[in-house]
């Protein structure tokens, strides 16, 4: 516990607590050698005890430090002493926007925009350093007495992602944001944080969040599943840009959202333009979901009609041309030459007057129809008046399973003419691709990753004793092939976990004798080490620590070290 008036690393001196959550508590603290306050956050409960997390944690923390943007909290230092690993951070004077939001309901349309053009700035910096948040929510933005916007907690929520988060406090008030791709296990990027500014911004405008549950779970699977509410059927006087930009931000599909925080902010400074008065509803160009886009298949249709009702059109009108042309009077032969002449002349308006109809052609762009079975494709692109090309052609893909569309030539979104013809290139599967290091990651992740790129590949999962302490159930400690190893479909890739037999106990409690803990190590074939440590704050015999965090997973023949209370008096120089 820490106390008022204690020195951390002989420098921050505790002047009062400034706030408790799942992760950490934060303090008010003065810098004893540069005198100015400062605000520490030091990890609480099972995320101090959490070697691999506190590794993370200080990893991410430090590179978190690097950034320099107004509208990011500064990072000034990161460190441990005596077991208690803190971050320290310039000290704000103001409230975070969870705090505002339960205060004002909702904001104005103005304060909201102004807030979210200082985040997106802030978080563009960020992205342009490949620093990915992972937990944007209002409880990580405060905003000063000013107007000031600071983004917070950069290093605890890049090292979160790593962990599994057991306080329900953090769990639920991180699921309100958590982007599609994140809830279903496909991990974070740049986009990620677009989704969660994008459903900050809901909330800003409204006073309330788009997915509500009776769980994490629930409000997860809303998150996936469920189109976000209209923000215009509630408030009208919200413009349509602005709408735009939140729909943009909140697309399931990553495609259809900004590609970082940097493309969200120059959108957001001119959503309040007149100029953008008359801007129509934001349409996804990439399905959202795993089915047809009914719009475009009919829209094509009603295009395909239109084409051959011209066509009828101009096959008439050229039939009668060519009935006027060759029409024969076989009596004289001046008639014959009057027809002759007749017909030359309307010959000649015709070509004239129709040929531009005829020869002319509309333009039209190339849409998108990767991921698409070949057959979807060629139906899309036919009925839209595209020509396909007989020498179509066969590539490997990493991301496109075997049979579906890679690309086409010309490319999607390019502009050509009518009858232009469309070259397919169709997936057939991964080709060799490089093994990356999966060491530390999740099995069931790696495998799904791994199936995706290609279903040929065969793998395998082995349990062995590993040689570091303190795995998870399921992660990953070595791999065959190394990473860096090209492999193609048909290889096997071994994936070796460890063997989890139980958790330790904490020896520290329970009055565990020596002899309880050798039969212990013995049961679970353990190596033992045992220290004396001579102190006087416990009694003699008692166990201090050790080695094994209480509740982390044993693997056999690994060691174990515990630290037992001897007598001062028993000690010489």
């Amino acid at each position: 516990m820490i106390q008022k008036g204690q020195k951390i690393n002989d420098r921050y001196q505790i002047i009062k607590s400034i706030g408790e959550g799942g992760m950490a508590n934060v303090y008010l603290a003065f810098d004893t050698i540069l005198e100015r306050n400062v605000a520490v956050k030091v990890l609480r409960g099972d995320l101090a005890n959490d070697e691999k997390f506190v590794r993370r944690f200080q990893r991410e923390a430090l590179s978190a430090s690097s950034l320099s943007h107004p509208n990011i909290v500064e990072v000034y230092d990161v460190g441990e002493d005596d077991g208690i690993y803190y971050i320290v951070m310039e000290y704000i004077e103001g409230k975070h926007l969870k705090q505002l939001l339960k205060r004002r309901g909702k904001l104005t349309l103005e304060e909201a925009v102004d807030i979210m053009l200082q985040v997106t700035d802030g978080m563009a910096c960020a992205h342009d350093s490949y620093i990915i948040h992972r937990d944007i929510k209002p409880q990580n933005i405060m905003i000063l007495e000013n107007g000031l916007v600071k983004i917070t907690d950069f290093g605890i929520a890049m090292a979160l992602n790593s962990t599994q988060l057991t306080q329900t406090n953090s769990v639920m008030g991180s699921v309100h944001y958590i982007p599609p791709e994140q809830a279903s296990g496909k991990g974070c990027t740049i986009q990620s944080d677009v989704y969660s500014m994008g459903i900050l911004f809901y909330e800003l405008l409204t006073g309330t969040l788009p997915y509500k549950g009776d769980n994490a779970v629930e409000i997860a699977l809303k998150h996936l599943k469920n189109p976000l509410p209209s923000i215009r059927e509630e408030l009208p006087n919200v413009p349509q840009p602005v709408e735009n930009i939140i729909l943009k931000a909140c697309a399931k599909n990553p495609k259809n959202r900004y590609a970082d925080a940097r493309e969200m902010h120059e959108d957001l400074k001119t959503c309040l333009s007149k100029s953008r008065a008359d801007e129509p509803k934001y349409v996804y160009n990439y399905p959202e979901f795993d089915e047809k886009d009914k719009k475009s298949v009919s829209e094509t249709k009603k295009i395909d009609k239109v084409d051959k009702v011209k066509e009828k059109k101009e096959e008439v009108g050229v039939k009668k041309i060519t009935e006027k042309d060759y029409h024969k009077k076989e009596n004289k032969v001046l008639i014959v030459l009057g027809f002759v002449f007749a017909a030359l002349a309307i010959i000649t308006t015709s070509v004239v007057v129709l040929l531009p109809k005829l020869t002319s052609s509309k333009d039209l762009v190339v849409p998108d129809v990767s991921d698409k079975t070949v057959d979807e494709a060629v139906d899309i692109l036919t009925k839209m008046g595209l020509k396909i090309s007989a020498e179509n052609k066969t590539v490997t893909s990493d991301t496109i399973e075997k049979g579906k569309v890679v690309k086409t030539s010309p490319n999607k979104g390019r502009t050509v003419k009518e009858g232009s013809e469309v070259v397919i290139y169709e997936s057939s599967g991964a080709g060799t691709i490089t093994l990356e290091d999966y060491t530390g990651k999740n099995y069931i992740e790696v495998k799904t990753i791994l199936e995706q790129i290609n279903k040929l590949f065969v793998i395998q999962k082995t349990e062995e004793v590993g040689n570091e302490s303190n795995y998870e159930k399921d992660e990953i400690i070595k791999q065959e092939p190394a990473a860096g190893t090209e492999v193609k479909e048909g290889d096997t890739i071994t994936l070796y976990v460890p063997d989890i037999v139980d958790s330790y106990p904490d020896f520290t409690k329970g009055n565990y004798s020596l002899t309880d803990i050798q039969a212990f190590c013995d049961k679970y074939k353990l190596k033992l080490e045992v220290e004396y440590k001579p102190t006087d704050e416990y009694e003699q015999g008692a166990i201090i620590s050790q080695s094994r965090i209480a509740g982390s997973s044993i693997i056999s023949n690994m060691s174990l070290k515990i630290v037992i209370a001897d007598s001062l008096e028993d000690t010489t120089d």
